[in-house]
């Protein structure tokens, strides 16, 4: 595992649904080393129980962003909204690998290439097209994207409350 460059802008933090709403915690990811380190971040973050929904919700650097949901005991589900610029970077590739896709050459930069599981939002009220659009959007700085994305689910109080 490549050492992990130091992120001044690094953000991350996940947000639990109950019945009485979303609540969410900054989440520490410094020490994830593998896929699996991440749900483990969040669940310590958030003390799930384990049957919750959960969204991780990552930004890094103005450059790109990545949605992780939890569900229970399924597989965790992710979305990376460019494994370009996320290539070459330890926390990229753990995201990509969730995601399921093989980093790309970070010399071949094609543009931005939105991956990973596009429906992972669709039942909480954004639908894959939509997720594609506010991610393919230029000139929009990923964390203005999970602002959207935050206010479409009902959880933007708590977004920005942390961040």
């Amino acid at each position: 595992m490549p050492s992990r460059p130091t992120h001044s802008a690094l953000f991350a933090a996940a947000f639990v649904r109950s019945p009485e709403g979303w609540s969410g915690a900054e989440v520490d990811l410094t020490s994830a080393e593998i896929a699996d380190d991440l749900g483990d971040a969040v669940q310590d973050a958030l003390g799930l129980q384990g049957d919750e929904l959960a969204l991780l919700c990552v930004e890094v650097e103005d450059e790109w962003f990545s949605i992780v949901r939890y569900d229970g005991d399924a597989e965790p589900r992710a979305f990376l909204s460019d494994v370009h610029a996320a290539a070459g970077d330890a926390l990229g590739e753990l995201f990509s690998e969730l995601a399921g896709v093989v980093v790309p050459d970070k010399e071949a930069d094609l543009g931005v290439r939105p991956a990973g599981d596009f429906e992972l939002l669709s039942d909480l009220g954004v639908s894959p097209e939509e997720l594609l659009e506010l991610s393919m959007e230029e000139g929009v700085l990923p964390a203005d994207t999970l602002s959207v994305i935050a206010e479409k689910l009902s959880f933007a109080d708590e977004l920005d409350r942390l961040h």
